[in-house]
């Protein structure tokens, strides 16, 4: 197979499926925008058509006004629509159906016992039925079109990301969007002018973020606990082998197929975003360059062997991601943060998690932390020593949050609907979206150019330099 370039899913074609939405003329000065956006807004028909940028770390010129610091508009109700009802989807809308002022209105899944399913859960909730969006891959765009919906959350195959996220927001929609929030960097420009000219925000649902251990080191940081910030490193390490040859757990093979396509880090956010907001990334700092080195493509291969029968389908496809990438990012500040990406070879489950400055550093997995003048004669400290003092006040109002993932998805879904109820700004936004996720083609472009430094756009278009809030809130007056 020629893996000189990312492939495209030959079962999907991304930009046709939204193509209709866009060449619809959707009116998009009827946002509730004012009267100077909504002629702004006005001039956009499709994003595409305009010319957008190629993958290249040029700055193309800006075509709305910048997304940073824009508040939701206040709501006493949220009104969500769910696309995707698979494994994540599946068991988000159970926290969503736990939240206050948030009511499930749409859902949308080809598979009809999914979507079943899901309304069931709408209903026992005592919430009215919700409308159902079952008639085929692309129905995704009827759901967006809905008049009755504030919030679209997507849940899907990384290939359909753009597509639906990009529906949503031409159609008055704010939208959140599982990781990565798409696989290329002409789309993530898309993303962003589109966020920009609509008004609408376009984040990434990066519930890692929101992680008790994560959230702590970030207030300590902000505190100055480690002192001037040097170095950090995430990572998603997780053998994921048995899964994407599992005939039931995925929805089809099309996460293991991304290993066919891209060299690189295929899912560097679970890791590189807590890091970027430990060293305000977007809001005082930002990344310039990426160096990324990959591992022969063995472990897939390896497993297929000794697990899969002959005739199975895997055994018509090659594999050429590499089983371990490791990349280094910089910062205009100097920094160096690391990222890790494993989920082909035997691995304990780590992100790595670490944070190093002047004072002292913190590493996960298990947690540990050393900084001066708490700790000396080269011995960890205890890092739940600093709980009462740092942990942030989400986590102490919601100690034991439900869901998966230690809460951290309870935590992070609270906080968005908190914001969209208060018109409050968001935690993050399209620009933490583009940047968190822009490692995905641009390690596979640094691997296959033997490491060579890959420019990394600055997708604020200069409004990184100014210091504004991000996950570190306050608390709010009401909640």
């Amino acid at each position: 197979m020629d893996d000189n370039a990312p492939q495209t899913p030959s079962r999907r074609s991304v930009l046709r499926t939204t193509a209709g939405v866009a060449g619809a003329g959707i009116g998009l000065g009827a946002l509730g925008a004012g009267p100077a956006e909504a002629a702004e807004a006005a001039k956009v028909t499709d994003v595409a058509a305009v010319g957008a940028p190629g993958e290249t770390a040029g700055t193309p010129p800006r075509r709305g006004a910048t997304m940073a610091g824009v508040p939701f508009e206040r709501r006493s109700t949220v009104r969500v629509g769910i696309i995707g009802l698979g494994n994540r989807g599946g068991s988000m809308i159970d926290l969503f159906l736990t939240l206050p002022g948030v009511r499930v209105v749409a859902l949308c899944d080809p598979v009809k016992l999914k979507t079943e399913r899901a309304a069931a859960k709408v209903v026992a909730a005592g919430q009215p039925s919700p409308a159902v969006y079952t008639h085929g891959e692309n129905d995704y765009e009827n759901l967006c079109t809905r008049s009755d919906l504030d919030f679209v959350y997507v849940a899907t195959p990384w290939e359909l990301h753009f597509a639906m996220a990009r529906a949503a927001m031409l159609n008055g929609k704010h939208v959140g969007v599982e990781c990565p929030i798409a696989m290329g960097l002409d789309e993530l420009w898309q993303l962003v002018d589109l966020s920009e000219q609509t008004r609408r925000h376009c984040m990434q649902l990066e519930n890692c973020c929101y992680g008790r251990n994560e959230m702590r080191v970030l207030r300590m940081a902000h505190a100055g606990k480690f002192g001037e910030l040097l170095h950090g490193a995430g990572a998603y390490n997780h053998d994921l082998r048995e899964l994407m040859f599992s005939p039931t757990y995925y929805e089809g093979p099309w996460r293991r197929l991304w290993h066919t396509r891209l060299r690189g880090d295929l899912y560097p956010n679970h890791g590189f975003g807590p890091v970027a907001n430990y060293m305000d990334v977007n809001r005082g700092d930002r990344v310039v360059s990426i160096s990324s080195f990959g591992t022969p493509a063995l472990g897939l291969a390896q497993y297929r062997s000794e697990t899969m029968p002959p005739g199975d389908p895997s055994w018509k496809e090659t594999y050429i991601g590499s089983d371990r990438t490791i990349s280094l990012v910089q910062t205009a500040k100097g920094r160096v943060i690391r990222l890790e990406h494993d989920v082909s070879t035997p691995h304990p489950y780590s992100r790595i998690n670490s944070l190093g400055g002047t004072r002292g550093v913190f590493e996960d997995y298990p947690a540990r932390i050393y900084v001066e003048p708490d700790h000396k004669g080269h011995q960890w400290g205890d890092f739940a020593a600093y709980a009462a003092e740092f942990d942030h006040w989400l986590w102490k109002e919601h100690a034991n949050p439900p869901g998966g993932h230690g809460g951290m998805d309870y935590i992070m879904l609270f906080r968005l609907m908190q914001c969209m109820r208060l018109g409050l700004v968001p935690d993050f936004d399209v620009y933490d979206a583009a940047t968190w996720t822009a490692p995905v083609p641009l390690s596979h472009a640094s691997i296959k150019a033997q490491g060579a430094p890959q420019q990394i756009p600055d997708f604020t278009r200069g409004e990184w330099r100014k210091a504004r809030s991000g996950v570190d809130s306050v608390k709010p007056a009401q909640t």
